[in-house]
């Protein structure tokens, strides 16, 4: 009987699965937050893709492309509007009547120039004025006109200081401010002007100075 019944035993023996003395641990991954990346007409991206500059050096990422809040830009929508619909308001006074025959129309069309040309030139005053935050420097582009602009550089390392100011009603509601940052280089101070979010990039300057991200 007993060797029987240790012969049935091993027979239906079940093995147990051996539990290892050690679990490897994974290291926690850092996850990065990603912006605008394909919105060309934002004024925050973070992480942008498909956006170069002339002056990039190699392995530099961008983190951050800046523009000011298109709140900003009511100002002269309005007035272009406003410019418009001058014409039409002008005619219901009979100033076109009084003209001699095709006067009218070529003030017209010189007028509709002179609003698509400002129109064009506050437009592009505000898409090609931005500001870069890389892996390796800050960058202010300002844009002037067509065959003109200016660009002004700092290294990270040269960053002494970084503040924000958000004040009045609009800005605070909208979310947008300035941004000033203190360097030891050529230029002594770079203003990002009329930003989205300023505490954020600031946050986010002050976090590659010490490497956080």
């Amino acid at each position: 009987m007993p060797d029987v019944f240790i012969s049935d035993f091993e027979k239906e023996k079940v093995s147990v699965p051996t539990i290892p003395s050690e679990v490897p641990k994974t290291e926690p991954q850092k996850i990065k937050m990603h912006g605008n990346t394909h919105n060309r007409l934002g004024a925050f991206s973070l992480y942008p893709k498909h956006i170069d500059f002339e002056t990039r050096e190699k392995g530099e990422d961008i983190i951050l492309l800046l523009r000011a809040h298109p709140i900003t830009n009511v100002k002269w929508v309005l007035i272009a509007l406003l410019m418009v619909v001058a014409p039409s308001i002008v005619s219901t006074a009979g100033f076109f009547a009084s003209l001699p025959v095709g006067f009218g129309l070529i003030i017209l069309l010189a007028w509709y120039l002179l609003t698509m040309a400002y129109s064009l030139e506050n437009f592009l005053n505000w898409y090609f004025n931005v500001y870069f935050v890389t892996t390796h420097r800050i960058i202010d582009v300002d844009f002037y006109n067509l065959i003109y602009k200016q660009v002004s550089d700092a290294n990270l390392d040269r960053i002494q200081d970084v503040t924000y100011t958000m004040g009045g009603v609009i800005r605070t509601v909208f979310n947008y401010g300035n941004i000033y940052i203190q360097t030891a280089g050529e230029v002594t101070q770079f203003e990002f002007l009329g930003v989205p979010s300023p505490d954020k990039v600031a946050k986010i300057i002050q976090d590659l100075l010490t490497k956080d991200i």
